[in-house]
Order: structure tokens, then C-alpha cells, then sequence
């Protein structure tokens, strides 16, 4: 397991077959997975067993030693204790380096798991005998932007919900590829809803405070259909509404949206089945209308040049070239791509 990449499945299923692996590194980006774990790994130790066979570390606090003397303890009166060290991330190369010797010959009574929330762990040396040692090393990944629509149908499905394509594009737009945060708005819609409901965009604004005709769905929906007046609108609720509306992610959704306008006028297969299947979506579904329907307004060159506007716009919004206001950047953008 030590060669390959694991996933959180594999690790849960090691630990509930009873047979733990002696180290783990629990490191990445995405901090909810991480969190996810370190339950798991609590879950471990049985509660009138934790006080003595559980021990929870933070590393900025310690030294290694005092990781290397808690791990070199034998559980009390049980089968195995867990320590767990925190924080792994904000301590140097050299502290993780000193865990090496132990890692070479862990105590096979322990269970230690080094959590690094944010980033890679840093201790080559360290890692080279966590592997030697069979020991598991998961890297929790950020999502994609474009795998976040998946993850929230995969969230709202095992939540016995159903979800229609503008309220999870509304839901997508506001959380971001945040996956904590698309965990506790769905969490949140489960609470709020009865078994079997439809997740509405009216419901969406209502529970998680999304406007349903001005946000970044609506604002694609006119542009596709090159309605000029609505998009000017939306534009403009976004400059009187700055916080909940930031231009740079309002450009990554036109710019997802031309991407695959794109796609679609070179899909090998020019029929709906044959687009749907080239973007990655499905025949009959609202994605599916909106850019048949676009490809009518739009043809790929004008695709192309939509395209290259987007860059042009982020470029200038990291204020490369250009000190104007981000809104007026997008209101330029908007007619850049209409015009």
C-alpha cells in the first residue's frame, strides 16, 4: 500500500479490519479529508480507553522526542494506542527527519499518525522509512473547479436529496472548490429538507442566501443566449453586491462555459449524444440545451475570441496592465463577448 496512492476507503477499510498499518502521513491541500481521517483514527481507541491509550499531539508545541517517548510506550491493559501529532506543517524538515529512527523500527503496539493540514509533509529522510516500514501515505488533494458539480450530486444523492442544474451550479458558484464548505451547505440543506426533496434554486437562496435570477449561472445563461440586457443587469447587481460576487469567479465560470462551447463545435460527433459525451455531460439535460442553443449564437472563432478575453480580463484583474476596477473589467468583458 505504500507504493501506490491510497484512497480514504483503502485507509478506512485497514483500520476496520483490525489491522493498522504502524505509521501514517495524513498530508494535502484539501484539510477536509484530513479531518475526515484523524476521526477515523480517534474512533480507534475505545472512549473509557482514550485518557490512557490516546494521546493527541500538537508538533509546534513538542519536541520529537516527545513524540518518539510517547509512541515507545505500551498501550494500558489493550490492544494497541494511537498517537496522533498535529500541525505537522508549521514545524521544519529537521523535526520531521528525527522521527526517522523510530519510523525504521516503530513500535508495533502504536499506531502514530502525522497530520500536515495544507501541504506536503517536508522530511524526506523520514518518509523514505515510513515506506521501508510499510507504512501509508495519503495526500488529500484539492478538487478541480470542474469536478466540483460531481461531488456535490455524489453529496446530495447520499443525502437522499435530488439537486437540478441551476441551484448546483448556484451551489458550485458560491462554495467554490472548498469541499469542507461543500460538505456543510449540503449538510445543511439535508437538515432543512425532508427525505426525497428537490433542491430548487429558490431553495438554495432561501437556505444558503444565493440570489436565484443574479449570480454567475444566470449571468452565463444570457450571455449564451446573447441577451445583452439581462447580462448588463446581473453585472451591475454584482457591483452593488461586491462580497458574495467576485469578478475573478464570475470569469472562471464564462470562461468553463466558452471552454466547452469550444469543444463542442470540434466534438468529433456532431450529434447531442456525441457533444455530450465530448464535454462530459449528458443528452437532454439543461447544461446540454443551453449550449446546443449557444452554438447558434456563437461560432467557434467567436468561442475562441470569448476565450482569449477571459485571459485578457485576468491578467488585467491581478492588475497586470491595468489599475481599473475589477467591475468595470467584467462589464468590458461582458461586451467584449457579446460584441
Amino acid at each position: 500500500m505504500a507504493s501506490a496512492q491510497p484512497t480514504i476507503k483503502d485507509i478506512r477499510q485497514q483500520l476496520q479490519s483490525g489491522t493498522p498499518a504502524p505509521i501514517y502521513v495524513l498530508h494535502g491541500e484539501e484539510g477536509y479529508y484530513l479531518d475526515e481521517l484523524v476521526k477515523d483514527f480517534e474512533a480507534l481507541v475505545p472512549e473509557d480507553e482514550k485518557d490512557f491509550n490516546l494521546y493527541v499531539l500538537y508538533a509546534p508545541q513538542i519536541s520529537a522526542d516527545v513524540v518518539v517517548d510517547a509512541c515507545l510506550r505500551y498501550p494500558m491493559m489493550a490492544e494497541r494506542q494511537v498517537v496522533i501529532v498535529k500541525e505537522a506543517q508549521v514545524v521544519k524538515a529537521d523535526f520531521i527527519n528525527e522521527l526517522a529512527a523510530y519510523a525504521e523500527r516503530p513500535n508495533p503496539q502504536t499506531v502514530l499518525v502525522l497530520v500536515c493540514r495544507g501541504a506536503k509533509l517536508t522530511g524526506a529522510k523520514f518518509l523514505k522509512a515510513v515506506n521501508a516500514s510499510k507504512g501509508v501515505v495519503f495526500e488529500s488533494r484539492k478538487i478541480y473547479e470542474s469536478q466540483v458539480g460531481a461531488k456535490i450530486d455524489e453529496l446530495v444523492a447520499g443525502s437522499g436529496l435530488t439537486i437540478d442544474a441551476k441551484a448546483k451550479a448556484m451551489l458550485a458558484d458560491h462554495v467554490g472548490t472548498d469541499l469542507s464548505r461543500i460538505v456543510n451547505e449540503v449538510r445543511k440543506l439535508t437538515l432543512v429538507l425532508p427525505q426525497k426533496a428537490a433542491i430548487t434554486p429558490q431553495v438554495v437562496e432561501k437556505l444558503i442566501g444565493v440570489n436565484k435570477d443574479f449570480n454567475n449561472f444566470e449571468l452565463v445563461d444570457a450571455l449564451a443566449a446573447r441577451d445583452a440586457a439581462k447580462a448588463y443587469r446581473i453585472v451591475e447587481y454584482f457591483r452593488s453586491n461586491p462580497k458574495p460576487n467576485p469578478p475573478v469567479v464570475t470569469c472562471v465560470s464564462i470562461f468553463g462555459f466558452f471552454s466547452k462551447l469550444l469543444i463542442a463545435h470540434y466534438a468529433p460527433e456532431r450529434s447531442e449524444a456525441g457533444i455530450a459525451s465530448a464535454i462530459g455531460s449528458r443528452p437532454g439535460s439543461q447544461e446540454m440545451r443551453r449550449l446546443v442553443a449557444a452554438m447558434r449564437m456563437y461560432n467557434a472563432r467567436q468561442a475562441v475570441n470569448a476565450i482569449s478575453a477571459c485571459r485578457r480580463f485576468d491578467v488585467r484583474a491581478k492588475g497586470i496592465g491595468s489599475r481599473q476596477d475589477a467591475f468595470d473589467l467584467l462589464r468590458e468583458l461582458v461586451f467584449s463577448i457579446l460584441n
